[in-house]
């Protein structure tokens, strides 16, 4: 609850959410445009002829790595070891929120009626699941790592 009452923050929120959200529209714009697709990146929203939206806060992948952190951090295990878990899974969430605001572009420019599923129920599902299988990942490997004998 901490990470969330942080994040909230308004010179928080200002200095470095926002900036974060813009750099999550940019690079999805930057996917869209790979797969070809005519968009136009502004601060936060990506729009072409057929549609727009705007990456919201709670859209950019944030409230999802800090779930990810607080597990981290509850879990025993060293700070090298959650640095790491944290580092990576961080990336990963974002590498796969990504492709989230990219699809969901395309899904709201090519099938606006499979948007509002698509975003609530499928995505915002599939992203929470992914920081959930990071960490029973990394706990898995570091539970593995302290279980093994120290060679003599």
């Amino acid at each position: 609850m901490a990470f969330y009452l942080l994040i909230g923050i308004h010179p928080v929120n200002d200095a470095f959410v926002v900036p974060f959200t813009a750099a999550v529209a940019r690079a999805s714009g930057g996917l869209l445009k790979l797969a070809g697709e005519p968009v136009v990146v502004a601060g936060t929203s990506i729009s072409s002829r057929a549609f727009s939206v705007n990456v919201e806060n709670g859209c950019n992948g944030l409230e999802t790595a800090l779930l990810l952190a607080a597990a981290v951090l509850a879990f025993p295990a060293s700070w090298r070891q959650k640095l790491a878990g944290f580092a990576l899974g961080f990336l990963s969430i974002e590498l796969v929120n990504l492709v989230r605001v990219a699809s969901l572009f395309w899904v709201g420019a090519h099938r606006p009626g499979w948007f509002g599923p698509a975003h609530t129920v499928v995505w915002q599902s599939l992203v929470v699941l992914t920081g959930l299988g990071l960490f029973v990942g990394w706990a898995t490997l570091v539970a593995k790592h302290r279980a093994r004998p120290d060679p003599l």
